[in-house]
Protein backbone atom coordinates (compact mmCIF):
# COMPACT_ATOMS: atom_id res chain seq x y z
CA UNK A 1 0.00 0.00 0.00
CA UNK A 2 1.69 3.34 -1.52
CA UNK A 3 1.55 6.20 1.46
CA UNK A 4 -0.92 8.27 -0.48
CA UNK A 5 -3.40 5.16 0.17
CA UNK A 6 -2.63 4.82 3.78
CA UNK A 7 -3.46 8.17 4.09
CA UNK A 8 -6.39 7.81 2.49
CA UNK A 9 -7.56 5.15 4.69
CA UNK A 10 -6.62 6.12 7.77
CA UNK A 11 -8.97 9.61 6.82
CA UNK A 12 -11.82 7.38 6.09
CA UNK A 13 -11.43 5.55 9.65
CA UNK A 14 -11.25 8.85 11.32
CA UNK A 15 -14.79 10.39 9.58
CA UNK A 16 -16.40 6.72 10.30
CA UNK A 17 -15.59 6.98 14.40
CA UNK A 18 -15.57 10.52 14.25
CA UNK A 19 -19.51 10.22 13.09
CA UNK A 20 -19.47 7.58 15.96
CA UNK A 21 -18.61 10.00 18.39
CA UNK A 22 -21.95 11.76 18.35
CA UNK A 23 -22.84 9.03 20.46
CA UNK A 24 -20.36 9.03 23.25
CA UNK A 25 -21.26 9.65 26.59
CA UNK A 26 -18.84 11.90 29.08
CA UNK A 27 -17.11 9.32 31.79
CA UNK A 28 -17.19 9.04 35.03
CA UNK A 29 -15.19 12.33 36.25
CA UNK A 30 -15.98 16.72 35.21
CA UNK A 31 -12.17 17.08 34.49
CA UNK A 32 -11.33 17.51 30.19
CA UNK A 33 -8.04 17.29 27.75
CA UNK A 34 -7.70 20.34 25.81
CA UNK A 35 -5.89 19.01 23.31
CA UNK A 36 -4.03 22.06 21.62
CA UNK A 37 -2.56 21.82 17.73
CA UNK A 38 -1.15 18.34 18.85
CA UNK A 39 0.41 16.63 15.85
CA UNK A 40 -2.15 14.66 14.72
CA UNK A 41 -0.21 11.40 14.71
CA UNK A 42 -0.58 8.27 17.53
CA UNK A 43 -0.52 10.62 20.32
CA UNK A 44 -4.46 11.87 19.83
CA UNK A 45 -5.72 8.35 19.43
CA UNK A 46 -3.45 7.23 22.61
CA UNK A 47 -4.46 9.84 25.09
CA UNK A 48 -8.61 8.71 23.78
CA UNK A 49 -7.91 5.43 24.73
CA UNK A 50 -6.30 6.84 28.49
CA UNK A 51 -9.36 9.44 28.64
CA UNK A 52 -11.64 6.66 28.10
CA UNK A 53 -9.74 4.38 31.38
CA UNK A 54 -10.43 7.52 33.46
CA UNK A 55 -13.38 8.50 32.83
CA UNK A 56 -13.14 11.61 31.29
CA UNK A 57 -15.64 14.19 30.95
CA UNK A 58 -14.86 14.84 27.42
CA UNK A 59 -11.58 15.72 25.30
CA UNK A 60 -11.42 19.18 23.29
CA UNK A 61 -9.46 19.27 20.46
CA UNK A 62 -8.08 22.88 18.98
CA UNK A 63 -7.07 22.72 15.44
CA UNK A 64 -6.22 19.51 15.15
CA UNK A 65 -6.91 17.53 11.91
CA UNK A 66 -7.98 14.15 11.34
CA UNK A 67 -5.79 11.24 13.02
CA UNK A 68 -5.84 7.60 13.14
CA UNK A 69 -8.21 6.26 15.07
CA UNK A 70 -6.66 2.66 15.49
CA UNK A 71 -4.65 3.75 18.42
CA UNK A 72 -7.81 4.09 20.98
CA UNK A 73 -8.81 1.07 20.44
CA UNK A 74 -12.52 1.95 20.38
CA UNK A 75 -12.14 4.96 22.79
CA UNK A 76 -12.46 7.99 19.92
CA UNK A 77 -16.69 6.49 19.72
CA UNK A 78 -16.74 6.44 23.81
CA UNK A 79 -15.61 9.74 24.96
CA UNK A 80 -17.59 13.13 24.07
CA UNK A 81 -14.54 15.02 21.81
CA UNK A 82 -15.45 18.56 20.68
CA UNK A 83 -13.77 20.58 17.97
CA UNK A 84 -12.17 24.19 17.71
CA UNK A 85 -10.52 26.24 15.31
CA UNK A 86 -8.89 28.30 18.02
CA UNK A 87 -8.01 27.86 21.58
CA UNK A 88 -9.64 31.05 22.46
CA UNK A 89 -13.45 29.84 21.39
CA UNK A 90 -12.18 26.86 24.06
CA UNK A 91 -11.54 28.48 26.53
CA UNK A 92 -14.94 31.39 26.60
CA UNK A 93 -16.83 27.64 26.56
CA UNK A 94 -15.46 25.63 29.26
CA UNK A 95 -14.56 29.16 31.28
CA UNK A 96 -18.81 29.15 30.99
CA UNK A 97 -19.09 26.16 32.29
CA UNK A 98 -17.00 26.96 35.34
CA UNK A 99 -13.77 24.92 34.26
CA UNK A 100 -10.53 26.08 35.94
CA UNK A 101 -7.66 25.82 33.77
CA UNK A 102 -3.89 24.01 33.72
CA UNK A 103 -1.57 24.25 31.31
CA UNK A 104 1.45 21.11 31.76
CA UNK A 105 4.01 22.87 30.94
CA UNK A 106 7.90 21.57 31.78
CA UNK A 107 8.40 24.84 33.23
CA UNK A 108 5.51 25.03 35.25
CA UNK A 109 5.18 26.99 38.53
CA UNK A 110 3.39 24.52 40.61
CA UNK A 111 4.41 20.92 40.69
CA UNK A 112 1.18 17.99 39.58
CA UNK A 113 1.22 16.49 42.93
CA UNK A 114 1.40 19.26 44.88
CA UNK A 115 -1.61 21.01 43.69
CA UNK A 116 -5.37 20.69 44.71
CA UNK A 117 -7.27 20.09 41.18
CA UNK A 118 -10.53 20.87 41.42
CA UNK A 119 -13.64 18.75 40.29
CA UNK A 120 -13.96 20.68 36.81
CA UNK A 121 -10.25 20.59 35.54
CA UNK A 122 -9.31 21.44 32.24
CA UNK A 123 -5.86 20.30 31.01
CA UNK A 124 -4.67 22.01 28.55
CA UNK A 125 -1.39 19.70 26.18
CA UNK A 126 0.54 21.92 23.69
CA UNK A 127 2.29 20.41 20.75
CA UNK A 128 5.41 18.51 21.82
CA UNK A 129 8.12 20.70 19.89
CA UNK A 130 6.14 24.06 19.50
CA UNK A 131 3.73 24.34 22.34
CA UNK A 132 0.58 26.05 22.66
CA UNK A 133 -1.23 27.79 20.54
CA UNK A 134 -1.90 30.81 22.35
CA UNK A 135 0.14 33.34 24.61
CA UNK A 136 0.05 31.66 28.21
CA UNK A 137 0.28 35.22 29.75
CA UNK A 138 -3.02 35.73 27.71
CA UNK A 139 -5.05 33.75 30.51
CA UNK A 140 -3.65 34.62 33.60
CA UNK A 141 -6.02 32.71 35.28
CA UNK A 142 -4.22 29.07 33.87
CA UNK A 143 -1.32 27.45 36.38
CA UNK A 144 1.11 26.11 34.50
CA UNK A 145 1.82 22.61 36.18
CA UNK A 146 4.78 20.63 35.51
CA UNK A 147 5.39 16.72 36.19
CA UNK A 148 8.10 15.98 38.86
CA UNK A 149 10.93 14.54 36.40
CA UNK A 150 14.30 13.33 37.91
CA UNK A 151 16.28 12.48 34.45
CA UNK A 152 17.87 14.33 32.01
CA UNK A 153 14.96 14.11 30.01
CA UNK A 154 13.14 17.64 29.00
CA UNK A 155 10.08 16.78 28.79
CA UNK A 156 7.63 13.49 28.52
CA UNK A 157 5.57 12.35 25.38
CA UNK A 158 2.16 14.18 25.75
CA UNK A 159 -0.06 11.07 25.68
CA UNK A 160 2.07 10.21 29.01
CA UNK A 161 1.88 13.59 30.53
CA UNK A 162 -2.09 12.98 29.44
CA UNK A 163 -1.68 10.04 31.20
CA UNK A 164 0.02 11.25 34.39
CA UNK A 165 -2.38 14.18 34.85
CA UNK A 166 -6.03 12.29 34.26
CA UNK A 167 -4.06 9.38 37.02
CA UNK A 168 -3.55 12.25 39.34
CA UNK A 169 -7.18 13.85 39.13
CA UNK A 170 -8.71 10.55 40.01
CA UNK A 171 -6.00 10.06 42.83
CA UNK A 172 -7.32 12.91 44.39
CA UNK A 173 -10.85 12.17 43.99
CA UNK A 174 -10.63 9.02 45.54
CA UNK A 175 -8.87 10.16 48.48
CA UNK A 176 -10.80 13.11 48.52
CA UNK A 177 -14.38 11.14 48.86
CA UNK A 178 -12.81 8.19 51.34
CA UNK A 179 -13.12 6.07 49.27
CA UNK A 180 -11.54 2.29 49.60
CA UNK A 181 -8.65 1.70 47.36
CA UNK A 182 -8.76 -0.93 45.26
CA UNK A 183 -6.88 -3.69 46.63
CA UNK A 184 -4.46 -3.74 44.13
CA UNK A 185 -3.47 0.04 45.21
CA UNK A 186 -3.46 -0.76 48.75
CA UNK A 187 0.20 -1.27 51.06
Amino acid sequence: MTRKESYRQMVLRYNKERQRNILARPGAHQFVLVLDQLKAGFNVGKIFRSAEAFGAGAVHLVNIGPFDPAPAKGSFRKVPAIFYENFADCHADLSGQGYRFFLLDPEGDASLCATELPLKSAFVLGHEEFGCSFVPQDYPEMQRLTIPQFGSVQSLNVSIAASLVMYEYVRQRQSNEGRERPKSLRD
